[in-house]
This record gives C-alpha cells, sequence and structure tokens, in this order.
C-alpha cells in the first residue's frame, strides 16, 4: 500500500495553488492590525506599580521593540526564500521536519489564533458595554466575530480592504490620542531623562517579567508570512511588511505609553488594567473614557479581522500536505478556504460561550513562544546546512540580531516555565498531541491528485 508518507507534499515545494493579490500595504496592514491590540492599552498599570519610573518605562518598550524588530529581520528572509503560507508550519517543516512543522501548525490551526480571537473579541464587548451601558459582552463579542467572519468569506479582495480600511482609521485614531494628549492634556512633574536608579530599575526582576508582556503586546510582528502565498512578490514584500509593520508599531507603542505617562499621574495608573480609560478621562475630561474605549473597540475589530484572515491559512497549507486535512485545503472561485474559515469560527464560538479562552491562551503562549524560538534559530541552521540556498533577503545585523531575539525569547520561556509550569507543560502536552495526527495522518493512503502533485510538483 502506498501511504501518504510517501507522498505529501514537502513544504519546499509550492504546487502553484496560490493566487497572490496582496499588496504589501495590505501585508503591512495585515501585521501593525495583528500587533496593536488590548496589550498595548492595559499593560502599563501593572509596569509603573513596580517601576515608577518614566525613563525605564519607555526602556522597556524600546527593548521589546528591538527583540521584535530583531525577530522580523530573522523572519524576513525566511519568509523571502520560502514564500508559501503557513508561517511556523511552513519554515520548521522547511528547515527541520515535516512533524516539527506540523507540530507548530497543530497550536496554531487548533488554538493558536482562535484563543485570542476569542479574548479580543470578549474585550471589544466589555468596552464597548461601557459606552452602550446594558449591552452583553458575550453577544457582542459573537457578532463581532461573525460579522468579520463573513466579510472574510466574500473574498480576499474584500477581506483585503476591510483590512486596509479599519487598520488605516485605528492609526488615525492613535495618533489622534497622541497629538491631543500633548496638545490637551496636563503635564505631569515627572522627567523621560534618565536618572541615577534607573539602571538598577533595568536589571531588576520587575523589568524583567514587565518585558514578558511587552513581548505579548508586540506579538503579530510575523502575521505577513501567514498569507505568503497570497502576497504578489513575496520576495522583495514581505520583508519591506514585515519591518515596516515592526517599526511602524514600535514608534506607536512608545509614543502612547509616553502620553499616558505625560498626561495622567503614575499613582493613578499603578496596577490599574484598564489604563488607557484612566488616560482618556485625564486627557479629554469625563467623556475621556468613552472616546477611548471607541478607539480600542475600534483597534479590536481590526485585530479580530487580521487573525481571522492569517489562522485559517495554516490549515490550509497542512490540508496541501496531509490527505487527512485535504478538505480545510479546499479554495472557492474568491480563492478564500471557506472550510478552514468556518472550522476557526466554530472553535472561537466556543471558546467565547464557554468563557475558557483566557486559560487556554496561557496555556499554548509557552508553545506559541517555542516555535518563534525555534524559526528565528533556524535562520542560523540554514546559513550553516544550506549555505547555497537562494537568499533574496539577507537578514541585516546576522548573527546579532536573531541572537538578541533568541536570548529576549529564550528568557521569556524560562520564566514561563517557573511562573506557569502547569500552564507550560499543559501547552506543550497539546502541541505534542499533533504527533499523533501527523502519525496517522502519514498512514493515509494517496489519491490520484496526491500523486500527480508529486509528480509534476
Amino acid at each position: 500500500m502506498t501511504t501518504a508518507a510517501s507522498i505529501s507534499v514537502p513544504p519546499s515545494v509550492t504546487p502553484g495553488l496560490d493566487v497572490r493579490t496582496v499588496s504589501t500595504m495590505t501585508a503591512t496592514a495585515l501585521a501593525v492590525a495583528d500587533m496593536i491590540g488590548i496589550g498595548v492599552f492595559t499593560s502599563l498599570g501593572f509596569q509603573v506599580a513596580a517601576i515608577p519610573s518614566p525613563f525605564t518605562v519607555l526602556m522597556l518598550w524600546i527593548v521589546g521593540g528591538v527583540a521584535a524588530l530583531c525577530g522580523a529581520l530573522a523572519y524576513a528572509e525566511l519568509a523571502a526564500a520560502f514564500p508559501r503560507s503557513g508561517g511556523e508550519y511552513n519554515f520548521l517543516s522547511r528547515i527541520y521536519h515535516p512533524a516539527v512543522g506540523f507540530l507548530a501548525g497543530w497550536i496554531s490551526a487548533t488554538l493558536g489564533f482562535s484563543a485570542p480571537i476569542a479574548l479580543a473579541a470578549m474585550a471589544f464587548g466589555e468596552y464597548f458595554k461601557g459606552i452602550v451601558p446594558g449591552a452583553s459582552p458575550l453577544l457582542l463579542g459573537l457578532a463581532v466575530v461573525w460579522g468579520v467572519t463573513l466579510i472574510h468569506l466574500t473574498g480576499v479582495k474584500h477581506s483585503s480592504k476591510f483590512q486596509n480600511i479599519s487598520t488605516l482609521i485605528k492609526g488615525a485614531l492613535i495618533i489622534a490620542l497622541i497629538v491631543a494628549g500633548l496638545a490637551y492634556g496636563v503635564p505631569q512633574p515627572i522627567s523621560f531623562a534618565p536618572s541615577a536608579v534607573d539602571m538598577s530599575y533595568i536589571v531588576s526582576a520587575p523589568f524583567a517579567v514587565s518585558l514578558v508582556f511587552v513581548m505579548y503586546a508586540y506579538s503579530g510582528w510575523n502575521a505577513a508570512t501567514y498569507i505568503a502565498g497570497e502576497v504578489r512578490e513575496p520576495a522583495v514584500s514581505l520583508p519591506r511588511s514585515i519591518i515596516a509593520a515592526t517599526l511602524i508599531v514600535i514608534i506607536c507603542f512608545v509614543a502612547l505609553n509616553a502620553v499616558f505617562l505625560y498626561t495622567t499621574p503614575i499613582s493613578a495608573m499603578a496596577g490599574q488594567l484598564d489604563v488607557a480609560m484612566v488616560a482618556g478621562k485625564h486627557i479629554f475630561g469625563e467623556l475621556g473614557g468613552n472616546i477611548v474605549g471607541a478607539l480600542i473597540c475600534i483597534g479590536l475589530v481590526s485585530s479580530v479581522s487580521a487573525m481571522t484572515w492569517i489562522g485559517p491559512r495554516v490549515t490550509m497549507a497542512m490540508g496541501k500536505d496531509h490527505a487527512l486535512f485535504r478538505a480545510l485545503s479546499v479554495t472557492g472561485k474568491n480563492g478564500v478556504p471557506t472550510a478552514a474559515i468556518l472550522l476557526q469560527l466554530v472553535i472561537v464560538s466556543l471558546l467565547l460561550m464557554t468563557q475558557s479562552f483566557e486559560a487556554v491562551l496561557e496555556t499554548i503562549q509557552f508553545s506559541l513562544t517555542l516555535c518563534t524560538f525555534l524559526a528565528v534559530l533556524g535562520v542560523i541552521v540554514l546559513r550553516w546546512k544550506e549555505p547555497d540556498l537562494p537568499r533574496p533577503y539577507r537578514t541585516w545585523g546576522y548573527p546579532l540580531t536573531p541572537f538578541i531575539f533568541l536570548g529576549v525569547t529564550a528568557f521569556m520561556m524560562y520564566h514561563l516555565v517557573v511562573e506557569r509550569p502547569l500552564q507550560s507543560l499543559a501547552g506543550l502536552a497539546i502541541m505534542l498531541t499533533g504527533l499523533a495526527v501527523y502519525a496517522y495522518s502519514q498512514r493515509r493512503p494517496a489519491s490520484g491528485e496526491d500523486l500527480n502533485r508529486i509528480q509534476h510538483g
């Protein structure tokens, strides 16, 4: 019997089924939207509670941004060399072994995007309830997820327009908030200049702990790699979009936190989850909370849209390589993987209705971080293993930049294991269940389509 193990399509072989219609601007907007979510609007309150120094807090966001940029530079090399949709599934399959890539794809296709979508949707409901009291956060969350999914089911053209417009609106509102804060906010008696105590803060445990959450806020810089198969001129567009998006978000994050610190007393923000709402009231008065709440709602719609787009592309890529998931790779005339999108919608809806998304997100965080670590490490592995591999883009600052990202990421994984050992091990166990699924998928008999693709791939 011929098995799928002998006929599965290697990730290095792209069957030419992707339709490249996504521009550099849309790929950039996708990554920006994925990064600017709820994290930047909620984490400052916990940072200033332990680090009451404006200079050190901004350094926290700068250090996190530099680490994210180093990861983006490494991913740009991988994306240009292997311009196929799937993100880490594609990269790890090509660098190490298809089974390793499958594990990354398994966690992404099942929970890696569904849990963050559910969290963003519920946050949308909570903030919207602040504007319209009495509204149900659950129903609002389900409504935004279903509405955004319907838009993405209509085709890549409509998805691109919606993503571009929603991200531009989000960017314009963030810029407006920054300008309004500087123009109308009451300056606080603080200084952004370094002082003698700042170095002790920077090497302290609170700084290290806060960096984990800052890096989580920056997560999403690799978003464009998940739709690489749909991007026009990927060897040029992907590096540009990945790097540009990361730089844009670094500037936004540092500027936003600077405005919050400039306009709002540290004592009022310390320990507060809704720090953006607190800052909004100090900038705009009593209506400020509603203004900032509306801004966050719009931003969350853009984030939900980005993850709704990229998540099913991992499932689609896996379906092209494994007969077991073949139905999830099928695209309609509009170019979208309908079955994969609907599967993600079902998972997100279940997570929302069971209110289990926050626990799931904590559980899979270690596994997701491990996947990005292995991908960036893969740049170094490939330089040694395949020195003659065509590389349309080569990582700037190599090998320093990959090592910076690997160092920060290794520290994050250590912290996650120490602080959340059960969740980290559970997440790793969920990821490893993919090995059983992978082994089973390799035993599936080949179809005529599979054999044709291998023979002509």
